[in-house]
């Protein structure tokens, strides 16, 4: 069965082109020209992957994405832009992108892209199958839901970014074990990741703000020269 691909653009040159390079390639494609159009066919719909414009008529491509993450957090989505500032990439990683490429783009590197994105997608679906990931994880007073996406601590929420909250159940998962910086990238934001390293800490920085300085703890460890972990807490 094809993998199944939509396309929310309005240039309609780049969209034909997508539609042309993706079907030959045997994908699926199916095209919309507004956000408005893209939200509906994303939440009508399955896919497997979801190309995304930012500048679009009716919905931004940043707030389409925004409202698909609050019921879908796990069908890969790559923005496609013009632009390329270090802000605009990091507020699309932060609202739950898996991946970001500059217009223009190579076609044959945004292939490879996609091609990483849902490998990865179905490395997660079956880790979701065999269990890995328990529905409650919890460590002293911290509590995550991996099936709602819902963190509490000593009973209280917290909201969490998407790649926020990925970040967070990879550690847990892996408590009293140390995640070096390539670990958690390869993990959380994908073998086909291109950038700084530094990301991990940014969002590290980002949890303890949420939680260890909030609430006065430490779950949260830096390992020196290795890189991070989170500690058994008994409390």
């Amino acid at each position: 069965m094809s993998e199944r691909i939509l396309v929310v653009e309005d240039e309609e040159k780049i969209s034909r082109l997508l539609e042309l390079e993706l079907g030959y390639e045997g994908y699926y494609v199916q095209k919309a020209d507004t956000g408005r159009k893209g939200l509906d066919l994303a939440l009508e719909q399955s896919w497997d992957l979801i190309l995304l414009d930012i500048m679009l008529p009716e919905l931004s491509g940043t707030e389409v994405l925004r409202r698909l993450r609050k019921t879908d957090s796990f069908t890969p989505v790559i923005f496609l832009t013009a632009k390329d500032t270090v802000p605009d990439k990091v507020s699309g990683l932060d609202q739950g992108a898996n991946d970001y490429i500059t217009k223009p783009f190579d076609m044959e590197e945004l292939l490879a892209r996609i091609r990483a994105c849902i490998r990865n997608r179905q490395t997660m679906n079956e880790g979701i199958k065999e269990n890995v990931y328990p529905s409650v994880m919890r460590n002293g007073a911290l509590m995550v839901n991996t099936l709602t996406r819902e963190v509490e601590c000593e009973g209280e929420k917290i909201e969490l970014t998407p790649k926020e909250f990925d970040l967070l159940i990879f550690l847990m998962k892996n408590k009293n074990i140390v995640l070096n910086r390539e670990q958690i990238i390869n993990h959380v934001w994908g073998f086909n990741f291109i950038g700084e390293t530094n990301v991990v800490d940014v969002y590290i920085r980002y949890l303890r703000k949420k939680i260890d300085y909030v609430f006065n703890t430490q779950y949260i460890q830096t390992i020196r020269g290795v890189g991070y972990c989170i500690r058994e807490n008994d409390q």
